[in-house]
């Protein structure tokens, strides 16, 4: 037999409970923070310190690995497809997530923010390319600081005051460590200030902190293949000028430079270099910061200087 009142009551609940389903995916929506992906870690580490959690930042690199290399996963796309901002390093420096944010990314804001800086020009198969690693100049980290600034107050605008806070305590730290890294490369003994790496992603630290590149054993990229005959020639040019020692790094498989070490008769620093990544949590280099002040801690007791610990 129909019961209009047990109908009712059923009509009624059915009622409230899509309205306040309605209601909570509404404050869902509105509550949800802009979604920020960088495509490096040292850009991430950058972004998450400015943002302060006004907006979500999640990098698509984990610590460690190689931008130059990296082959992009399917979790990557839909990251990209959820983004309302990319962050991402440009000069060709990820190659593999640049196709993939050009694909995937359409919808979101894209953010080349190491090319605000003008590159270097290295040469590659015969030509002119942008050297991507403007990182190794602090005083370009500070102006990438001051992108990604722009860049996350435009996404989060009530939220200005905070980031730009945070931005400028930043940058503040940012040219400390600068000025400390440049006094630091001073107590090198002058015919010791020459480097020798894995590959060629100092060319901005050289230049900016008094360093000759005396040669690297692969070029701008790890995806090239060194030939016997680079080899040979790193190993005449590192006898030539004496160094008194020359380093791995940490992205990259230290057993080639090791050989070039051993046939040139010279030492393999202890402290591997980070190049391209910043360290795992818990290590020497798990920031930006960290990372630069030990890479100078480490060239500058590899070449013979004094360290005076960064504050």
């Amino acid at each position: 037999m129909f019961d209009r009142r047990r109908f009712g009551q059923f009509l009624m609940g059915s009622v409230v409970s899509l309205w306040l389903h309605g209601c909570t995916t509404q404050e869902q929506t509105t509550n949800q923070k802009p979604q920020v992906i960088s495509t490096s870690t040292i850009l991430t580490d950058l972004a998450t310190t400015i943002a302060g959690g006004a907006v979500q930042v999640a990098g698509i690199l984990k610590p460690g690995a190689d931008p130059h290399t990296y082959e992009p996963v399917p979790a990557d796309t839909a990251a990209m497809e959820r983004a309302t901002l990319i962050l991402y390093n440009g000069y060709n420096l990820e190659p593999g997530l640049i196709r993939l944010m050009k694909a995937a990314g359409a919808n979101a804001k894209q953010v080349a923010v190491g090319e605000v800086v003008p590159p270097l020009q290295l040469e590659k198969e015969g030509q002119k390319v942008p050297d991507p690693h403007v990182w190794g100049n602090v005083q370009n980290s500070a102006k990438m600081a001051a992108a990604i600034r722009d860049a996350l107050i435009q996404l989060a605008p009530n939220d200005r005051e905070k980031m730009t806070q945070n931005a400028d305590r930043l940058i503040a730290e940012l040219n400390r460590l600068h000025d400390w890294i440049k006094q630091q490369i001073q107590t090198i003994p002058a015919q010791n200030r020459r480097l020798v790496t894995t590959h060629d992603a100092f060319q901005y630290y050289g230049q900016a902190y008094g360093l000759s590149i005396v040669g690297t054993l692969i070029g701008i990229s790890t995806e090239e293949q060194p030939s016997a005959q680079t080899v040979q020639r790193l190993v005449q040019s590192i006898r030539a000028s004496r160094v008194p020692a020359i380093f791995a790094e940490t992205t990259i498989n230290p057993a080639l430079i090791q050989t070039v070490a051993e046939e040139a008769g010279v030492k393999l620093a202890p402290q591997q270099l980070y190049s391209d990544s910043i360290g795992a949590p818990g290590s020497s280099g798990e920031t930006y910061i960290k990372m630069m002040a030990a890479n100078t801690t480490a060239i500058v007791e590899a070449l013979g200087g004094r360290i005076t610990p960064l504050k």
